[in-house]
């Protein structure tokens, strides 16, 4: 089978030999026969980045090879998951690669096997297109985070920080020496996770809160996505910070 697979990918990608990056055996379309799920890609020489990343399928049923070409083809460390997303007791597929920044950002696909055909139902770059958020630094050490997509309000305590780092930016009073800016960064993880054991996963994404530069980490936005039969929707979202020392 990795004959044939060489095979195809050398006659029909005609793009410098690409090599499987990784590879599963599941049955994704629902007949009951497994099919090959696969990433391929073309490796940088004396590097660990990977370009040309594209989701490969094999019907075990007719042995035909599909190609799904991601619209961010090019990170590190390219992986697979596969796992029933959609409820529909057939097992979707989640792409999760990384860019490489210094933020740690990662790029996400979803595809899943609907009306017949293998759709792309979820990716990381119309996700960060849609939450939008705001950071602002308040007076007496504090910072609010404002989700505009859910149009809710967090509010994170600063003293965790130290003396030295609020000295900086507040005066003795604690009002703000000047107004301060901060920023959510787009994804840097995203989990499948089965909250309610029932064989259905959600989506579970990482987001960074950044303070006066991207190393001033505030903490995280954390979203859980569930699929409501159309998109990924909101089921709940909240942020977790980071605890000082007692």
């Amino acid at each position: 089978m990795k004959v044939k697979l060489q095979h195809f990918l050398s006659r029909e990608m005609n793009q410098n030999n690409p090599s499987i990056v990784t590879e599963k055996r599941v049955d994704i379309d629902g007949d009951g026969i497994i099919d090959n799920v696969l990433l391929t890609a073309n490796k940088t020489p004396d590097s660990p980045l990977w370009q040309n990343i594209t989701l490969v399928i094999q019907n075990g049923r007719t042995n035909h090879y599909q190609q799904f070409p991601l619209k961010d083809n090019l990170g590190y460390n390219p992986t697979l998951f596969l796992g029933d997303f959609t409820d529909n007791k057939v097992d979707d597929i989640l792409v999760v690669m990384d860019t490489g920044g210094s933020s740690g950002t990662i790029y996400t696909y979803v595809f899943s096997y609907i009306n017949g055909q293998m759709r792309q139902i979820f990716n990381s770059d119309a996700f960060n297109e849609d939450y939008k958020y705001s950071v602002t630094y308040q007076d007496q050490y504090k910072a609010t985070v404002i989700s505009h997509k859910l149009k809710e309000k967090y509010i994170l305590e600063l003293t965790y920080k130290g003396n030295e780092y609020l000295t900086e930016i507040y005066n003795k009073n604690g009002i703000l020496k000047a107004s301060i800016e901060g920023w959510v960064n787009p994804f840097s993880g995203l989990y499948p996770v089965d909250f309610n054991r029932d064989g259905t996963y959600e989506l579970e994404a990482y987001q960074r809160i950044a303070g006066r530069y991207n190393a001033d980490s505030l903490g995280f936005v954390q979203t859980v996505l569930k699929w409501n039969g159309h998109v990924f929707g909101p089921d709940r979202q909240n942020v977790a910070i980071f605890g000082g020392e007692i």
